[in-house]
């Protein structure tokens, strides 16, 4: 984890909880974004901080620096992020969110493998933490990003062993802030999440699996999931 998740509300209902916290150059916009189906390699809407301003830029979900040899990387492990080699100096400056409602994860059953959909009991917006280079408004230059993931607990392993660290939203603001250091923001990582016990999941159609797929559908529960 974590790789497939939906962004289907609009950009100011995900804004909506910093409205009058920080400074924004965001553009008002209530057009649903209408993702169900983000996948690795395309461009999603990254939230960051640039002089102590708020933008969103459309940012490549995979990140390979120049002397990476082998396939992009879409995660990054929490528990080694802010030491490694690769991620420390994004840990500590190029530290970003991703909004989001909710996520997928296939669970191995038999030889197949069923889809489920993991979303917050409250069907609150969620916010990934996420990490990658600087600039993030360099368009097609830019370097791209991963999100930050943690070992999965209670329910939760029932599906996967790793999940998405999500932040409460006063949390990641904090990790926005360009005066929190790489130490306070390990704080937050292991402090400030949304908690196991906050989450629900259903299966969902395997269509999911096609990035083509892009309806509502996919994220209907089904109840004939595959034995």
């Amino acid at each position: 984890m974590c790789g497939r998740f939906t962004q289907i509300q609009s950009r100011d209902d995900y804004l909506e909880f910093l409205a009058e916290e920080v400074g924004n150059d965001i553009a008002y916009d209530p057009e649903p974004i209408g993702r169900y189906n983000v996948a690795p390699g395309s461009k999603v809407l990254l939230l960051n901080n640039r002089n102590d301003t708020l933008h969103l830029d459309p940012v490549v979900w995979s990140y390979a620096p120049g002397w990476w040899d082998k396939a992009p990387l879409i995660n990054a492990r929490v528990e080694t992020a802010a030491t490694s080699r690769m991620f420390k100096p994004l840990w500590n400056h190029g530290r970003a969110i991703v909004f989001a409602d909710g996520w997928f994860e296939w669970k191995k059953e038999g030889d197949k493998k069923q889809p489920y959909y993991i979303y917050m009991k409250d069907r609150k917006q969620l916010y990934f933490a996420a990490m990658g280079k600087q600039p993030f408004d360099a368009g097609d230059n830019a370097e791209g990003f991963l999100i930050v993931t943690a070992a999965a607990d209670k329910g939760l392993v029932d599906i996967h062993d790793r999940k998405p660290l999500v932040f409460t939203p006063k949390a990641a603001l904090e990790w926005l802030n360009l005066e929190t250091t790489g130490a306070q923001a390990s704080e937050l990582a292991h402090d400030a999440v949304v908690p196991a016990d906050d989450f629900i999941w259903h299966p969902v159609s395997r269509v999911v699996g096609n990035v083509k797929n892009q309806n509502p559908e996919l994220i209907s529960e089904i109840y004939d999931p595959i034995a």
